[in-house]
Order: C-alpha cells, then sequence, then structure tokens
C-alpha cells in the first residue's frame, strides 16, 4: 500500500473516532424519577432505597441516574414535577402513593412505584394485590387495618385517652380513607373523635390552638403534607401538651410519642427491588403489591416523661425500639 493511501486510510479512522467516543458518552442511562416531599424528611427512606439498588448493582451516577424531585407536601405540585418526568423520558417514578393518581394523569406508560400505600386497592392504585395491572404497582403499609391497634396502644399509653382528635390532609384521598377508619376504631373503643381537617401546611400551627382543652391525643393520619410539615406538628403537640400517635416510626424518632406499623424505611428499601425488575424487563403491572410482614412499635421515653406519663413496664418489653 503506497504511504499517501495508509495516511488517508488512517485519518479517516482517527476522524471516526471522537465521533463513536461522543455517542457513547451521549448515550442514555436508565434514569429514576424519585418524587418525595422532602429532601431532609426523606433522608433516611432515600439512603434505603439508593444502598439497596447499589447491592443490586444499580450505582448512582455509574450506571444509572436518579432524578430527584420534592413537592414540599404541597399536591399541586404533582402535575408539574410528573409533567418534568414525561419530558426527560425517565424509565421508571418513585414515589408515594398519594401521589400515583395525579403521575398517573401524566402517563400511562412510564411504569410507576409506589413505596407506601395506605390502601392501594380502596384508593384505586391498583386494581388488585395480586395483580395491579396498568404501569403501577408497589408496596402497601396496611395503614388501615392497623389504626385500631394503634389506638389499643395508645390507651395503654395514655390512660385517660377519651377524646381522640384525628389530623388528616382533606386534598388526599388515602389519609382521608385512614380518617374514616380510625374514626371507626375510635368509636367502637368508645372514644370521642374530634376530626382536625387540614389543606396546607398553614393549617397545621393554629389547629393546636386550644386543642389541649378538646382532646387526650392526637392521630396523624401520614401523608405527604404531615411529612414535610413533621417538625411543626411534633412540636406544636409537645407546646400543647398532647401526646401524638403515627403509623411511621421516623415522626417518634423526631419526638412523637408512638407509632406502630411497618417501616417506611424498609418499604423504600424494598422499592428498590421493584425498580430493579422493572428495569430488567418485568412489566409493573405483573409484580404484586407487597404487604408488610412486621411491624414496630416504637415509644418515645423522653416525650412520655415529659408528658407526664409512665409507660408500663409491659408495653416496654413489647416495644422494638425505645427512644430515650
Amino acid at each position: 500500500m503506497r504511504r499517501r493511501d495508509f495516511l488517508g486510510m488512517l485519518g479517516s479512522s482517527a476522524a471516526a473516532w471522537p465521533v463513536i467516543t461522543r455517542a457513547q458518552q451521549v448515550a442514555k442511562l436508565p434514569t429514576v424519577g424519585f418524587l418525595g416531599a422532602d429532601a431532609l424528611a426523606f433522608g433516611p427512606w432515600t439512603s434505603a432505597f439508593v444502598t439497596r439498588l447499589r447491592e443490586l448493582g444499580w450505582i448512582e451516577g455509574s450506571n444509572i441516574l436518579i432524578e430527584y424531585r420534592w413537592s414540599q407536601g404541597r399536591t399541586e405540585r404533582y402535575a408539574e414535577i410528573a409533567a418534568e418526568f414525561v419530558r426527560l423520558k425517565v424509565d421508571v417514578v418513585v414515589t408515594v402513593g398519594s401521589a400515583v393518581p395525579i403521575v398517573r394523569q401524566a402517563t400511562a406508560v412510564i411504569p410507576i412505584v409506589f413505596a407506601v400505600g395506605i390502601d392501594p386497592v380502596g384508593s384505586g392504585l391498583v386494581a388488585s394485590l395480586a395483580q395491579p395491572g396498568g404501569n403501577v404497582t408497589g408496596l402497601s403499609i396496611q395503614a388501615n387495618e392497623l389504626v385500631g391497634k394503634r389506638i389499643e396502644i395508645a390507651r395503654e399509653l395514655v390512660p385517660q385517652l377519651r377524646r381522640l382528635a384525628i389530623m388528616f390532609n382533606i386534598g388526599n384521598v388515602q389519609p382521608v380513607l385512614e380518617m374514616g377508619e380510625t374514626q371507626a376504631a375510635a368509636r367502637m373503643l368508645g372514644l370521642e373523635v374530634i376530626p382536625l381537617v387540614i389543606q396546607k401546611a398553614e393549617d397545621i400551627p393554629s389547629i393546636f390552638q386550644g386543642l389541649k382543652t378538646r382532646a387526650d391525643a392526637v392521630y396523624v393520619a401520614v401523608d405527604q403534607l404531615m411529612v414535610a410539615n413533621q417538625t411543626v406538628i411534633v412540636t406544636s403537640a409537645l407546646r400543647a401538651e398532647l401526646p401524638t400517635i403515627f403509623s411511621t416510626g421516623d415522626f417518634v424518632k423526631a419526638g412523637a410519642l408512638l407509632s406502630y406499623g411497618p417501616s417506611y424505611t424498609e418499604r423504600f428499601r424494598r422499592a428498590a427491588d421493584y425498580v430493579d425488575k422493572i428495569l430488567r424487563g418485568t412489566k409493573p403491572g405483573d409484580i404484586p403489591v407487597e404487604q408488610p410482614t412486621k411491624f414496630e412499635l416504637v415509644i418515645n421515653l423522653k416525650t412520655a416523661r415529659t408528658l407526664g406519663l409512665t409507660v408500663p413496664p409491659a408495653l416496654l418489653g413489647r416495644a422494638d425500639e425505645v427512644i430515650e
């Protein structure tokens, strides 16, 4: 081969190298759209999700991307964030049950995984637990089925409990369902029920004003609005000297009195397994909704003392975690 021809061929090949390299660089990594309430409040849950992904071989920033978006507890942000995920062409959306209806309005194609769902079938998130159908699946927390147990535990810890206030976001179908179940369970136990209707964050501080004279404890139906305003709820309740009851221990660690239910941290960790299956080709509608098998009783002993409550030794013995 003549030298001129060889150099020409070499030059043509070399010119193609940057093109190949650029093509490799812009190849789209699998992308997760992660929609939560608040970066700080979601910290333990997000960490559990990312850690489990890593165990499954998905390394954030290496072979998978995660687009985090925070609603700050404002449901009106869901549609905006969902539309952004569609524009970004994410491969799967991870969120909570209350956001699913609005996200699903934006896309019937992109798989949606809810890490915590209060009543997935009753609230219309899925057709059934065994066969979710469509583009949605996830994990239930069985919140409605545990309300009676939570109230029974609260009565052990707060013997003077006669009037129970129930705080819930009226703009969210899932806590509305939980409120109904809680109200029914409380009345069966002979308690007077005081509904505390919340629509926005600004409602929370004022709702505690004068509540001490009307209620003996507050049951909080957890959703994104409550998560985003965790500190305000807990501090307002303590200022009003009111015991608070939750479905997740994260609020108890922040100063609430007690919780009983599955670990939200574990639910978000398990959500990573759902994402892994979907990214490897399984259709979300074919992945059964998982129900929890373990329920944790968490008690804040420091808060109990502050409220002048004595925790019965038998109840302390049953607790999975005691916050000193």
